[in-house]
């Protein structure tokens, strides 16, 4: 299977088998944007010039749900619905086969392990993971905020425009958790 777009790893990442979401989706939708530009950014585009209004288009333009979309058109992820205590229908969105996640997040893993060095795609993923607090998704054996350092540590050391674009993921995922307080 061809590797997926850093948006879709991501999104694989962020949810539970079942296909529920990990953290709030407002953050996960700003995480979302972020990947997809850096992914455009690596495969030669040029940076826009203000790419915090670009994050904030793609998460008006429903980033969340293009992402699921293209997993669920790509086969990695089935629609199932169901209903709760026989009456109330839900729909969710849930992998089509366990490796998908285990592929989405094993360079990562071999990045923090020291297994294999990261690319930039794989150091822009690491730092998002770290940002969007996703470390415990990693299933590796070390103390959660040694886990967020080394995946930071790893989105430094790659060359723009990847450390640029995390900050700014991370300034925005700030920013729209302060919002609801004011």
């Amino acid at each position: 299977m061809d590797r997926l777009p850093l948006h879709q790893d991501l999104y694989l990442i962020a949810h539970d088998q079942a296909g529920r979401p990990l953290i709030h989706q407002s953050s996960l939708a700003l995480g979302l944007a972020g990947a997809a530009l850096l992914d455009l950014l690596l495969a030669g585009r040029p940076a826009p010039a203000d790419p915090r209004s670009e994050l904030k288009r793609a998460v008006a333009d429903g980033v969340y749900d293009r992402t699921r979309e293209g997993l669920l058109d790509s086969g990695v992820l089935v629609r199932v619905s169901r209903r709760r205590m026989g009456v109330l229908p839900y729909t969710r969105y849930e992998l089509a086969d366990i490796a998908s996640i285990v592929r989405a997040s094993s360079g990562v893993r071999s990045a923090v392990e020291g297994w294999k060095p990261p690319d930039a795609r794989c150091a822009g993923l690491c730092g998002l993971v770290a940002v969007l607090r996703l470390e415990a998704e990693l299933y590796l054996d070390q103390p959660g905020n040694r886990l967020v350092t080394r995946l930071r540590e790893i989105a430094a050391a790659a060359g723009p425009p990847v450390p640029e674009l995390v900050e700014i993921v991370d300034t925005l995922v700030a920013e729209a958790a302060v919002a609801v307080y004011r």
